[in-house]
């Protein structure tokens, strides 16, 4: 039975990167999101591709979710256009809010913070704590070394073949959306299990 999908949370960077693809990229994802009434949860900055995604989410009159960390505050300009804006004590618990509020997880190019989101979304897919789908929109290519240093843990004997088939590599935006609509249903796991 195909799933509900009311939010997609998406991990990206809080830098525009180098390449203007990755922009693009973002305001599509923000524009397919809105059209197809499906809920943004994302980090809550105003600033580089996060600031992006959400500006396009909310021009096509979609719904957003902010979920930002306190101390980010000083580092980070929160996105003041977001309806719901939730101000966390900590990342992890950051991490947990969007958890809790996804039906699937998009990750867009970034740096370490999105390597971050998306390697303990996936750990705890891994460990069995959920099901959701995790799709990697990989850009101009730009999580080719990514992909490979995932592909090395399995030819190393870090990690099963299995736990890296968890996270799928598409090439865009429509596919990742007709991929997370057609995941299975599953059921959720309370953020206080995670």
């Amino acid at each position: 039975m195909p799933s509900t999908l009311n939010a997609v949370a998406v991990f990206c960077g809080s830098r525009f990167g180098k390449s203007p693809l990755y922009k693009q990229a973002a305001q599509n994802v923000g524009q397919t999101l809105a059209q197809a009434g499906i809920r943004l949860v994302y980090g809550g900055g105003a600033h580089g591709l996060m600031g992006v995604v959400a500006d396009a989410t909310l021009s096509a009159g979609g719904a957003v979710t902010g979920v930002i960390p306190d101390f980010l505050e000083s580092r980070e300009k929160m996105h003041e256009g977001v309806a719901e804006l939730i101000v966390t004590d900590s990342m992890h618990t950051r991490k947990q809010i969007m958890f809790s509020r996804a039906d699937a997880f998009w990750i867009l190019p970034g740096g370490f913070g999105t390597f971050d989101e998306m390697m303990e979304i996936l750990t705890w897919k891994q460990l069995g704590r959920h099901s959701k789908p995790i799709i990697l929109i990989n850009v101009e290519n730009w999580a080719d070394t990514l992909l490979a240093a995932l592909n090395a843990a399995v030819e190393q004997g870090f990690a099963a073949p299995t736990a890296r088939a968890m996270i799928e590599c598409v090439p865009d935006v429509e596919t990742a959306l007709a991929h997370s609509q057609s995941a299975e249903k599953t059921d959720r796991v309370a953020v206080e299990q995670l």
